[in-house]
This record gives structure tokens, C-alpha cells and sequence, in this order.
């Protein structure tokens, strides 16, 4: 069983508990991604990352709301984390 599979399978076990831990997470990471964005400055390709960040941040907590299938909730999650951290990382560098 692979790390992913488990942590599914967590995840789909205790649904409620995980969505709104997620929701904590994603939005954290997402508010110091868009920080470090705008610290860097207001032009184009600091506003397209923004819009990116909010979009993937957006896209996870509209999928709680909308009680879509955990599997789905879960690589929202995935993908809003790992978005926000490859931003946050681009803006320190």
C-alpha cells in the first residue's frame, strides 16, 4: 500500500475531521504563498501567480462546500498545497 493510498484511505475514514483541518492548511499556506507574492512586487507575473494561488486555494474549499467524492477533496488538497509551496519557494529564492 502506498503513502498515498493510505493517507486516502484516512482521509475518506474521518472525512469531516481531515476537510477542515485541510481547509485550515490550505488556506494558511495559500495567505503566506500570496504574502510573499506581493512582497515581491505588483507586476504582471506577480499578479498571474496571485490569481493562480487563490484559484487552486478556492477550488479546495469550494470542494468541501460542495461535498464532492473524498478522492477528489483529497487531491484538491495535494494539489493546493504543493502549488502553494512551489510559489512560496519561487518568491523566497
Amino acid at each position: 500500500m502506498t503513502i498515498y493510498q493510505k493517507q486516502l484511505s484516512e482521509f475518506k475514514q474521518d472525512y469531516y475531521a481531515g476537510a477542515t483541518t485541510g481547509i485550515l492548511v490550505s488556506s494558511c499556506i495559500g495567505s503566506i504563498a500570496a504574502m510573499l507574492i506581493l512582497m515581491n512586487g505588483h507586476t504582471l507575473v506577480d499578479m498571474i501567480q496571485l490569481g493562480l494561488v487563490v484559484v487552486v486555494c478556492m477550488w479546495y474549499n469550494a470542494s468541501v462546500l460542495a461535498q464532492l467524492k473524498a478522492k477528489f477533496v483529497f487531491n484538491s488538497l495535494i494539489t493546493s498545497i504543493l502549488v502553494c509551496t512551489s510559489f512560496i519557494l519561487i518568491n523566497i529564492i
